[in-house]
C-alpha cells in the first residue's frame, strides 16, 4: 500500500426514479481545499499518464465505465535513492481514489471510462510533470489493450513524449538545487 493514498466506494441511493450519490463531501477531507474539478471522457484503450503534481492531490471518482488504474510513488526515490512503489486495481463505477502529491498516476480506459476528479490547485503548466508509462524502472503490470489493433494504449502527445523516471527525478533534483 502507498503511503497517503485511499481507495473507496460512493454509496447509490436508488429507486424507480433513478438514483442519487455523494461525491464529495468537506468532512471526508478534514480541512482539505479543493480547488478545481474537472471531468475526464476516454474511449476504450486510452491510456493517460503517467502523471505526476508535486503541489496538488487528486480526488478521482468514476462516473462512468471501467478502468485499470496505476500508482507508483516516487518518493523515496526522490528522497535519495529508494525505489518506486507501484499500486494497481481495476476502478468501475463508483469507485473512488485519493492520491497524494508525489504519487504519480495514470489510467488505462478498459471500455468507455468516465472519471470526476477534483484536485487541491487550479491548473499550473510548471506542476503538470510525468514520465513514461512504459518506463521500466517502474514496471506498472499494465494488461493488454484488446480496443486497438497493435495492442498498444492510444496516448496523447503529451505522454507519448513523457522523459523516464530517471530522466524525470534527475530534472527535479535540479530544481531544488
Amino acid at each position: 500500500m502507498i503511503e497517503g493514498v485511499r481507495f473507496g466506494r460512493v454509496e447509490r441511493h436508488a429507486d424507480e426514479r433513478g438514483s442519487f450519490r455523494e461525491l464529495w463531501r468537506e468532512s471526508w477531507f478534514a480541512g482539505q481545499r479543493f480547488a478545481q474539478a474537472n471531468a475526464s471522457v476516454s474511449a476504450p484503450g486510452v491510456l493517460r499518464g503517467l502523471h505526476l503534481h508535486r503541489h496538488q492531490m487528486d480526488h478521482w471518482v468514476v462516473t462512468r465505465g471501467r478502468g485499470f488504474v496505476a500508482l507508483v510513488d516516487i518518493r523515496p526515490v526522490l528522497a535519495g535513492g529508494g525505489t518506486p512503489v507501484v499500486e494497481t486495481r481495476e476502478m468501475a463505477v463508483d469507485d473512488w481514489c485519493v492520491i497524494p502529491a508525489g504519487v504519480a498516476h495514470g489510467f488505462l480506459a478498459l471500455e468507455e471510462l468516465e472519471m470526476l476528479y477534483l484536485v487541491t490547485a487550479e491548473y499550473d503548466g510548471s506542476d503538470e510533470l510525468g514520465f513514461a508509462w512504459d518506463d521500466a524502472d517502474a514496471a506498472v503490470p499494465w494488461p493488454p489493450v484488446p480496443a486497438t489493433d497493435d495492442g498498444r494504449p492510444i496516448l496523447s502527445e503529451r505522454d507519448l513524449t513523457n522523459p523516464s523516471l530517471r530522466e524525470l527525478v534527475a530534472s527535479l533534483a535540479g530544481l531544488s538545487t
